[in-house]
């Protein structure tokens, strides 16, 4: 069976330095957030990781924001700051993420015939 295909959130926010993107459960859930902060944010959060995409947008190649990107541009390194404003400050975007198929098990090659003696 395909793995993948399903939706995806993502909070994108552009910022003066570059582009950061928190990836979230649902739209549905942020917005629930948004509106009542005694929703506990790992309610609402997918991953705790500050991605940036290096000026690409939100489509770019991600990579974890380091302490110090994050300090240029929010004036904090504590993540769970950053990721409270980008929450409240990005834009949401939803798509489906294509399924992933591929090889399951390497390990058995393209069945080859193994030599006689």
């Amino acid at each position: 069976m395909p793995r993948g295909n399903g939706p995806v959130t993502k909070v994108f926010y552009k910022g003066s330095t570059d582009d950061f993107i928190v990836f979230v459960e649902s739209a549905e859930g942020l917005e629930a957030w948004k509106s009542d902060k005694s929703i506990p944010l790992v309610q609402v959060v997918d991953s705790f990781k500050v991605l940036v995409s290096h000026k690409h947008g939100a489509q770019g190649e991600l990579d974890t924001a380091s302490k110090a990107t994050l300090e240029n541009e929010f004036g904090t390194s504590n993540e769970d700051e950053v990721v409270k404003k980008i929450l409240e400050e990005g834009q949401v975007q939803t798509s489906t993420q294509s399924q992933r198929t591929g090889v399951r098990n390497e390990s058995m090659g393209p069945r080859q015939g193994h030599p006689t003696a």
